[in-house]
């Protein structure tokens, strides 16, 4: 299983969120690239980079930082937020991602997502799925849809997706365990490599999803907070 600590982006600055609340703003460092070379010095070759800002607006904001930590670390990002037109996406690769996550857009405009599937390829294209009460939210967490989590990922399964990011948001810098029974579930889907991200708080939670089968656990607060050590995720990596 892949660890993949997250650096969210909001100003050119690295926060943390608390279930998505914009109100609920925590700056961990000025220096996005500070943060990044800290995991690769620890032997991770991992990022889930969140443009926040982008998220909220109607195109990628934060590229100039994704192309200075892609430039300046090995790390394999994948990055997210605000991802909603040819352009977005083109900007993103071309500023170094290795992945992109498009949720927002895979709920408005499924034809276009779908595009993205066939065109980049299954391997570059990561489902976002983030849900409440397994309804899918999308644009920053901020709206709602009646989409169940379950049925909405079957249906992008169907048309080639294969990576798929499932946030519980509910879960999400609350410290308080990731929705085991949820990726459980999910994790019946055949195909379906499931990246786990929400509500990671121990070592121990981490390896419990490596032993369900997840094919990478995405992990934030937890990090910056201190609940787990670089060093144990060093060993784990």
């Amino acid at each position: 299983m892949r660890i993949i600590p997250a650096i969210d982006l909001i100003d050119g600055k690295c926060v943390r969120l608390t279930q998505g609340d914009y109100n609920q703003k925590t700056v961990y460092n000025e220096d996005p690239l500070e943060v990044a070379k800290m995991f690769e010095d620890h032997g991770i070759g991992y990022l889930h980079l969140v443009d926040l800002d982008g998220a909220k607006s109607k195109q990628i904001v934060n590229h100039k930082v994704l192309e200075r930590l892609a430039s300046k670390t090995e790390l394999q990002i994948d990055f997210g937020g605000g991802i909603k037109s040819d352009q977005d996406i083109r900007i993103a690769f071309e500023s170094g991602a290795k992945q992109v996550t498009g949720g927002s857009i895979a709920v408005s405009e499924p034809e276009l997502f779908s595009s993205w599937l066939g065109r980049y390829g299954a391997q570059k294209v990561i489902l976002g799925a983030d849900c409440k009460d397994r309804k899918i939210a999308t644009h920053g967490w901020q709206q709602a849809s009646s989409l169940d989590v379950n049925d909405f990922i079957v249906d992008y399964l169907s048309k080639g997706a294969q990576y798929v990011i499932c946030t519980d948001i509910a879960k999400d810098g609350m410290l308080q365990g990731p929705s085991f029974d949820l990726y459980r579930e999910l994790l019946a889907l055949d195909g379906l490599k499931l990246i786990a991200s929400g509500g990671v708080s121990t070592l121990d939670e981490v390896i419990q999803l490596r032993e369900l089968g997840c094919e990478g656990a995405i992990i934030g607060k937890a990090i910056y907070e201190g609940t787990i050590q670089l060093k144990d995720l060093e060993a784990l990596c």
